[in-house]
Parts: C-alpha cells; sequence; structure tokens
C-alpha cells in the first residue's frame, strides 16, 4: 500500500510520536510511506525514519491557500492509497484533498477528548462524508464525538495507543540525570511530563504537591516537557511558593529520552483535567512505575487496575493518592508496577497496534481476507481490556 499520513507539525508531543513510531513500522513492513506536515520546521521535532513532505501553511487565507496547492501536487504525485490524518487541523485538511480529488480514501483520528469550541464541532459534523473511516484513540474519545455529533457513530473505530515495549522497558538506566542534577538522589521522585497548557491542570498539581510536601518533606516534583509562553506563569507559582516547596520541584525542559526520564523516578503522576488516552501514562506502566492519574478521557481504559485513579480538579484527592503510593512497602511498590507493564505488554504494544491499522488500512482498500481483522465500532467497544467498560 502506499501510505500518506499527516500531521500538522513534528512538535515534540504524544499524538505526533505515535504518528512517526506508527509511519516507521509501516515502511518496514514494506509499504510506500511518506509524512505530510502541514506547517513549516519548528525549534525541537521527533526525528523520523520515513520522508517529509512539508506544505509551510500559515494561518492566513493565502497562507492556507498556497499550503493546500502544495499539497494537492504532492499527494498527486506520490498517489496515496489512504490519506491517514491526525488532530483537528491535519483532519480538516485531509478532507478537503479528498475533496479536491487527492486521496482516494481518509483516515481521520482524533485523540483528544476536546479539541476545540463549537466551531470546530461543526467542521467536523460538515466535513464527516469526506472521511471513510474516523478513528479514536479511546471509548471515552468516541463516545464524546458521538454524543455532540461531530462524527457518525457508524465510521467509529477504536484504536488506543501503542507504546514500545523494547524501547521503554524498566532496565533503562539513569545515570545521566543523576549526573546533571550535581548529586545521586534518595528522595522520593514523581515524574511530571508535559507543556504547560490547560488541559494538563499543573495548578491542581502543584497544589497537590505542596499538601504532599507538607506531610512528607523528602519527596520531589520533576516536570519534563517542552516550554512555552505559558511556563513563565507556572514558574512564577514555583518561585512564590514556601520554601520546602519550591525546592521539591525541579523543571527538566524537554525530555527526549523520556525512557531514561522515567527510569529516574519512583512514580509517575497525571494531573489533568481532559486527555484523550496520554501516552506518557502508558510509557510509565511501560517502565514498571506506579501510576496516579486524574480519571479523565480514557485514562481508566488505559490503567485498569493497575495505578490508582482520582477525579479532576482535586488536589486533595490528588495529594493522599500520592502520599498512599509512596507510604507502600518496596514489595508492594514492585508488584504495582509489574502488573502495570504486564497489562501494557498484553494489550498495547505497538507492534500490535501496527497490525490493527494495517487491517484497517487494507478493509477500507477491500483487500481479501481483511475481514478476519475485522474493526469495527461496535466490536471493540465490547473488547477492551479488563477495567476499560467500567463506568
Amino acid at each position: 500500500m502506499r501510505i500518506a499520513y499527516m500531521l500538522t507539525s513534528l512538535g515534540i508531543g504524544g499524538a505526533e510520536r505515535q504518528v512517526v513510531e506508527l509511519a516507521e513500522r509501516m515502511a518496514a513492513a514494506g509499504h510506500k510511506v511518506v509524512l505530510v506536515v502541514l506547517r513549516s520546521r519548528r525549534r525541537h521535532e521527533w526525528p523520523a525514519g520515513v520522508e517529509i513532505l512539508r506544505l509551510d501553511m500559515t494561518r492566513s487565507p493565502l497562507g492556507v491557500l498556497g499550503g493546500l496547492l502544495r499539497g494537492r501536487r504532492i499527494l498527486r504525485r506520490f498517489r496515496p492509497d489512504v490519506l491517514h490524518s491526525h488532530t483537528f487541523p491535519a483532519n480538516l485538511t485531509a478532507r478537503v484533498f479528498r475533496l479536491l480529488g487527492a486521496a482516494p480514501k481518509v483516515v481521520s483520528t482524533i485523540h483528544n477528548i476536546y479539541e476545540g469550541d463549537w466551531k470546530r464541532t461543526l467542521a467536523y459534523r460538515l466535513t464527516d462524508p469526506l472521511s471513510n473511516c474516523i478513528t479514536a484513540v479511546s471509548r471515552a474519545v468516541a463516545d464524546r464525538y458521538m454524543q455532540i455529533g461531530a462524527v457518525s457513530a457508524g465510521k467509529v473505530s477504536i484504536i488506543a495507543n501503542g507504546v514500545d515495549v523494547e524501547a521503554f522497558a524498566p532496565a533503562r538506566t539513569s545515570a545521566w540525570l543523576e549526573v546533571s542534577s550535581g548529586q545521586a538522589r534518595h528522595d522520593f521522585v514523581w515524574l511530571a511530563a508535559g507543556r504547560a497548557v490547560p488541559a494538563k491542570d499543573f495548578d491542581n498539581l502543584l497544589a497537590a504537591f505542596t499538601l504532599v510536601r507538607s506531610v512528607s518533606p523528602q519527596a520531589q516534583l520533576w516536570i519534563a516537557g517542552e516550554q512555552n509562553e505559558r511556563d513563565d506563569r507556572i514558574s512564577g507559582q514555583v518561585a512564590g511558593s514556601a520554601g520546602q516547596v519550591r525546592d521539591g520541584i525541579r523543571r527538566l525542559g524537554l525530555c527526549r529520552d523520556m525512557a531514561a526520564t522515567l527510569a529516574a523516578a519512583d512514580a509517575f503522576v497525571l494531573s489533568s483535567a481532559w486527555e484523550g488516552m496520554p501516552l506518557v501514562v502508558a510509557e510509565a506502566m511501560a517502565m514498571e512505575k506506579p501510576v496516579v492519574a486524574t480519571e479523565v478521557g480514557g485514562v481508566r481504559e488505559l490503567v485498569g487496575e493497575n495505578g490508582l485513579l482520582i477525579p479532576a480538579k482535586d488536589p486533595q484527592a490528588l495529594a493522599r493518592a500520592m502520599l498512599k503510593v509512596m507510604s507502600m512497602a518496596p514489595g508492594e511498590h514492585r508488584a504495582m508496577g509489574r502488573a502495570a507493564r504486564t497489562r501494557i505488554l498484553q494489550h498495547f504494544d505497538m507492534n500490535a497496534k501496527a497490525d490493527e491499522w494495517e487491517s484497517l488500512y487494507a478493509q477500507l482498500m477491500g483487500t481479501p481476507g481483511a475481514g478476519e481483522a475485522s474493526i469495527t465500532h461496535g466490536r471493540l467497544m465490547n473488547e477492551f481490556p479488563d477495567g476499560a467498560n467500567e463506568e
């Protein structure tokens, strides 16, 4: 098959990483693959082992028109069998390309339970006929977009994010982090990750960590993630905290080797207000790290019973869960981590997810025998691993 993957950018994010890994696996399987990126090159991007074609599209009307013309030329030259887009801007653009006759089959993947306001919902609804298949990274995402009428129920499939279980294995070393800090650490380290955006709700995290430090002054909080314009406010909150709390928080900045970063931590914490299916939580589980997370989006579908889930925007509950993990006996701590990795191996291995995507593409192409791996909305809704269907 000839597969074109479309992304808004190649910035350091979970959705972008997932697409790059999928594209590389499809290429390794013998398919002809390209990555079509709407925006121009960013300062920090994921490296990709496949050809990258950039549309250099900007937000102005002329910039959009120019990007569409370049994209049509590129796609007509590449002649994809399937154009697979991810996140709102790329999903909408891919549908326009189908309207322009540059893509015979379009798959649109939605990665988050919230991708924008009513205008984006309306845009999804109006362009729905231009997509052959819509996929969601979790049941929660699929339910949300069907409920608001943004997608047609008969088109929706669910294929969860996958993890490279060989790259994210607990044997990874973490000496580089100890050296960079100037000394080996012995305190309990919590790791959080993500850009300082409203979805990640770092206000919730900082409030919870203040409560944790009041009980356990040895606790440390490391925050990994590419910094943006909101980081000044977050840094200001940290600087304005009591000295004991401020001394316990470390901003790591962009961490390309998340496996090594996770290896240096004792546990992972997610404080998000909303999510789709956060890849970094799955990576933490693969690294055998206990997870405390807000129960938003598809987090329960991912974690099941192998972590502590608490309501969003409740710093007291978040702090209690963090303290519970910190109070675990070493054996209980290790058992929780091992169970988490087992769940990832059984249900979220990236190689198995690549096989699911390949089967879906074959279905769209009408390949004989593809029905044996049929991926339908109804079937997937009923076959999530234990814990996914709890209300």
